[in-house]
């Protein structure tokens, strides 16, 4: 029998596997799109509806994809494999993350994937009952990535976590309804606008952000 007749076994949700054998499989099936391994378990996602994620999740990368492009330094990426650990490969909606050279906490490995924490994941959930806010949340927390966004959409809920000693602490709004980035200087969120669909409205908050001092601070 040559390495050819051996048959890899399909990808399935629920499967417990180790990182190498997640990889393995899910390198051999072309029709999936999106898998990751949590905390040794395999999570295989089902098809993507319009409203419920492919909105909100092109509103993100509009709002982040544009600090992004008025801040050298910064990368953005969209649905990336992040290596995290032995047992957690994941593929966040939307990562933000600070160029190696310029101390972020993460690489790009030789096959090309992001290993380390990104500064910044934001995540697309259903519902509060989604993974996003229990395993996935505390693999986040564990290995270091520093905030963490999920945005519920049928309970039009959005949770922005920084990580202070350890733990996950909400970030809330100020007087006018502002949540700013303590990671990034300068990204600055009008919730509601974007809860409401108003991107107009987000990506002038956003440019406020973009002209403080703490942003240009942040450049120098």
């Amino acid at each position: 029998m040559t390495a050819s007749d051996i048959k890899i076994p399909p990808l399935e949700s629920g499967d417990r596997l180790t990182r190498p054998e997640f990889e393995r499989r899910y390198h051999t099936m072309s029709n999936i799109k999106k898998a990751e391994l949590i905390e040794g378990v395999v999570y295989v996602a089902s098809p993507l509806r319009f409203k419920s994620h492919g909105q909100p999740h092109g509103n993100l990368i509009i709002w982040l994809g544009t600090y992004k492009v008025s801040t050298p330094g910064v990368e953005l990426g969209d649905n990336t494999t992040v290596r995290l650990d032995a047992d957690n490969e994941v593929q966040p909606d939307v990562v933000l993350i600070l160029n190696e050279k310029l101390g972020g906490q993460t690489r790009i490995s030789e096959d090309d994937y992001i290993e380390g924490a990104p500064e910044l994941i934001a995540e697309v959930a259903a519902s509060s009952a989604a993974n996003d806010l229990y395993d996935k949340k505390r693999v986040y927390r564990r290995n270091g990535v520093k905030e963490y966004i999920v945005w519920q959409v049928f309970e039009n809920k959005f949770d922005w976590f920084i990580l202070e000693n350890g733990e996950y602490v909400t970030l809330t709004p100020d007087a006018d309804g502002i949540i700013k980035s303590r990671v990034f200087p300068g990204l600055w969120l009008d919730v509601t606008a974007l809860l409401t669909g108003e991107m107009t409205q987000v990506l002038a908050i956003l440019q406020q952000g973009l002209n403080s001092q703490a942003h240009q601070q942040f450049l120098a």
